[in-house]
């Protein structure tokens, strides 16, 4: 609790984590309070869910999944439910100045307002590059002492138990100019998700390895278990990557993040050698063992034909051609919708990814990557009916129709409990046995801010044998709630019951000095490479020259700044 598959997924990148999420179990007693220019009576959670006694107006720009289709008719993207409460619970009017397509899109959009200087009252980036760019612009509202009073007590519990990252990460010269995103620890886990009643058919075992998910693609296309065109790993699109990496560093959908790992690889990540020096992760010899096996699994036609090109890395998943993709916990489930609804028996399962000797290695991510931006230029009360909103956002989401996609709330940015996850797989457990009942959970303002509400539903959409769940344990009849409860129970078992043996951090997830000026072209260099190498464009052998390209073009000069971060 921080990519409709590609752009809702986007969305997710964008924002997702975990989950969608506040809750229901708030007194929801919205303050109304005296106008501010006399100063405000209230404190604590009066004021941060105050009511505006007169119209309060946002402008914000807003990434749109253009293949999103659940808005109700006569709904738009300044007219649906999330604008219409704000409105009618806080007196505050949504203006949308300007939207853009999830993905690259949306990027090129806030790189230019960026560049121009005209930022609207608010918008929400999913990398601190940007944040840092419009921070050391100048175009950004110093919020720190408004923070610290309009803050909700879920939102201060939240940020404190990520013991200072969050504040770091949202700050800039030692001021908090953005809201950061805090996601759960498992979006940065990334699972190999596959169709459990395609491997029943073909009476094959869960594949554990790398050599073993070979063997189970091939047979899933041999068996044309997904039509004709049978495909036998997604791939990502071409608003995703083929691994998460320090900025970007979860809810990577489509990608192959849990081969590398499997490689004890970890391009994009910054990795501390443990004698002071540091290796970016994308230079190593097991990034190149990594690629040359990808190219090999492309060129015998078990990845999608077009990763790198789709629109969308949803749409085989979802049209149930592929049975086997990869990305974290909420990815079969929230991420996959429409591949339930085609065939109401594609039971999707989650497993980890093992070394050929039984290790599961994972990359683990930041507190989170998208940061809410406020323009210097924003009237007070404006700034603090961003901070109100984001405040309800946490509390409310739960209350909200669900089968709209949350992605539509203004200027989300989810905050959740690093642990919220797991905490949620094992007391949802304990409900469905009898151990607990949902009244248990029923504590205002709770870290787990959607905990409640989710125990009062588990009971409606699983039902026993509870020890093997698979998706005929599941209710679709409430779609939305469906969505969450088989993310949460089968998504996230693997985090909740198996441990990680290797958990690599980067050791820097922000951008240095230098990065500032060179990184863009070293990335551009880094993601054409490692594009071609896997689509057979460019021998394996061109990785050695990229290496050495990347570390004369800043690598070596951006290296040591690392160091530097890693010494303090």
């Amino acid at each position: 609790m921080k990519r409709t598959m590609a752009t809702m997924l986007a969305a997710f990148m964008l924002g997702l984590s975990l989950t969608a999420c506040s809750s229901s179990n708030s007194t929801n007693t919205d303050a109304q309070a005296p106008a501010e220019s006399s100063g405000p009576a209230l404190s604590g959670d009066d004021l941060a869910f105050y009511r505006f006694p007169e119209p309060v107006d946002v402008h914000i720009g807003m990434p749109v999944d253009p293949t999103d289709k659940t808005l109700p008719a006569g709904d738009s993207v300044s007219n649906n439910q999330y604008t219409r409460y704000l409105k009618e619970k806080y007196n505050i009017n949504v203006i949308v100045d300007w939207t853009a397509a999830t993905g690259n899109d949306f990027k090129q959009k806030v790189s230019l307002t960026i560049a121009s200087g005209k930022l609207p009252d608010g918008m929400v980036v999913d990398d601190r590059s940007f944040m840092t760019k419009a921070a050391s612009s100048g175009l950004l509202y110093d919020i720190t002492d408004l923070f610290q009073q309009y803050q909700s007590t879920q939102v201060k519990d939240i940020m404190e138990s990520t013991g200072g990252r969050a504040m770091d990460n949202a700050s800039y010269k030692g001021r908090m100019v953005s809201l950061p995103n805090i996601t759960v620890d498992t979006d940065g886990v990334h699972l190999l998700w596959i169709r459990k009643d395609w491997l029943d058919k073909l009476g094959l075992p869960v594949p554990k390895t790398l050599a073993d998910i070979e063997k189970t693609a091939q047979a899933f296309k041999d068996g044309k278990l997904g039509g004709a065109n049978t495909i036998g790993i997604a791939g990502p699109s071409k608003n995703t990557f083929p691994y998460a990496t320090f900025l970007t560093s979860s809810n990577n959908l489509g990608g192959f993040d849990p081969l590398f790992g499997a490689k004890d690889a970890y391009p994009g990540y910054w990795l501390d050698n443990g004698d002071g020096s540091v290796t970016y992760g994308t230079l190593t010899e097991q990034t190149k063992d990594t690629l040359a096996t990808l190219a090999d699994w492309y060129k015998k036609g078990l990845i999608d034909p077009e990763a790198g090109t789709r629109d969308n890395v949803g749409d085989p998943i979802n049209a149930n051609q592929t049975g086997i993709f990869f990305g974290p916990w909420w990815s079969g489930g929230y991420g996959n919708g429409d591949s339930f609804k085609n065939d109401p028996t594609a039971n999707w399962q989650a497993y980890p990814v093992y070394t050929d000797d039984g290790k599961w290695n994972a990359h683990m991510k930041t507190t989170g990557s998208t940061y809410t931006l406020i323009s210097k230029n924003a009237k007070p009360d404006v700034v603090k009916a961003i901070l109100i909103m984001n405040n309800a956002l946490v509390r409310d989401e739960a209350t909200f129709d669900l089968s709209v996609a949350v992605g539509w709330y203004p200027l989300r940015n989810v905050m959740a409990a690093a642990n919220e996850t797991e905490y949620e797989y094992a007391e949802l457990l304990k409900v469905l046995k009898g151990e607990t009942q949902a009244e248990d959970y029923n504590v205002p303002n709770s870290l787990y801010k959607l905990m409640y509400a989710d125990a009062k539903k588990v009971k409606d959409v699983i039902k026993p044998p509870y020890d093997e769940l698979n998706v005929s344990n599941f209710n679709t009849a409430n779609f939305g709630d469906f969505q969450r409860l088989y993310s949460l129970l089968i998504g996230d078992r693997p985090f909740s019951t198996v441990p990680i043996d290797k958990k690599v951090f980067s050791v820097t997830y922000n951008q240095t000095p230098t990065m500032e000026t060179k990184w863009a072209n070293l990335k551009k260099l880094e993601d054409e490479t490692v594009l071609k190498i896997i689509l057979g464009q460019a021998p394996i052998d061109s990785f050695d020259k990229f290496v050495k390209d990347w570390k004369a073009q800043g690598g070596d000069e951006i290296t040591a700044e690392v160091a530097e971060l890693l010494k303090k």
